[in-house]
């Protein structure tokens, strides 16, 4: 009975995951619109499981936030980013401080120190990396950039799986996720790198920007996850939410890529382009 249990689990797992790496990579070749709805959906659904896990401390005003995250997508879709993330950024913070006013006033209690630094802090952890991932797509090669920055994802996810179950002795960090081990940690670097050479080498392209996408997969990318799992533990919680068969929720999921997303858009967009 408990292996038939296992084999159901498997399957969701499996199921799931083939759904969503459809759903990427239909997004990625497609562009436009429907990469925007692609990345703007996991955002939201990111940012929403995010603050779920702040507000077991205390009232966030979550509405507010996802509103927020789908203005910013639609200014940036519509070439307007540079010019209003700023100004934007801070009109969501008066109008949280605003909320915490008429609170007070009505109920003569108030959160807006934790309201406005959480609120806040979710927009700048997960709803502007998506941004700048979806706004990669727009560079020269940002298609095979954003192609390779999953395919990296992925397969340093798989094999610091792999090597960390199998040969794993010391721990990353025991005390943040006891886990992830540093075998772990070296296998999905290795993995990430070998992701970024594959696909040098299927494009014929130049090696080095692809090498580059897998370093930051393999190092940021799980440094990523693993300052999620801090998150999830100062919350006393497993997963951030339960919506993904098989996987948790999706800021389970596209934890490290919010590090590495943020990083190859810095790298190739800033400093090189």
């Amino acid at each position: 009975m408990g292996t038939y249990r296992m084999s159901s689990e498997n399957i969701k797992r499996i199921t799931s995951g083939i759904v969503i790496v459809l759903m990427i990579i239909g997004g990625i070749l497609a562009g436009g619109i429907f990469w925007l709805l692609v990345t703007a959906a996991i955002a939201s659904f990111s940012l929403w499981e995010y603050y779920i896990l702040l507000e077991s401390n205390a009232h966030l005003s979550k509405g507010i936030g996802i509103i927020g995250s789908l203005i910013l997508f639609l200014v940036t879709y519509r070439g307007l980013f540079y010019l209003s993330v700023g100004p934007l950024l801070a009109v969501f913070a008066f109008i949280i401080l605003l909320t915490e006013i008429l609170r007070r006033h009505l109920t003569g209690e108030s959160n807006a120190l934790w309201n406005l630094g959480g609120t806040l802090s979710g927009l700048i952890l997960v709803s502007l990396p998506w941004i700048f991932i979806f706004h990669l797509r727009t560079f020269p090669r940002g298609l095979y950039f954003l192609l390779t920055l999953f395919l990296c994802t992925w397969a340093c996810d798989v094999c610091a799986y792999i090597v960390g179950t199998k040969w794993g002795e010391k721990h990353l960090s025991e005390k943040v996720s006891p886990n992830k081990t540093w075998e772990g940690f070296i296998g999905g670097l290795c993995g990430s790198l070998l992701g970024g050479a594959l696909v040098s080498y299927i494009l014929s392209l130049h090696p080095l920007p692809f090498i580059l996408i897998g370093c930051i997969c393999g190092i940021a990318g799980q440094m990523g996850d693993l300052a999620e799992s801090l998150l999830k533990r100062e919350s006393g919680v497993k997963d951030s939410s339960d919506i993904i068969p098989g996987h948790g929720g999706f800021f389970d999921r596209f934890d490290s890529i919010l590090i590495s997303g943020t990083l190859t858009y810095l790298v190739f967009g800033v400093i090189i382009g």
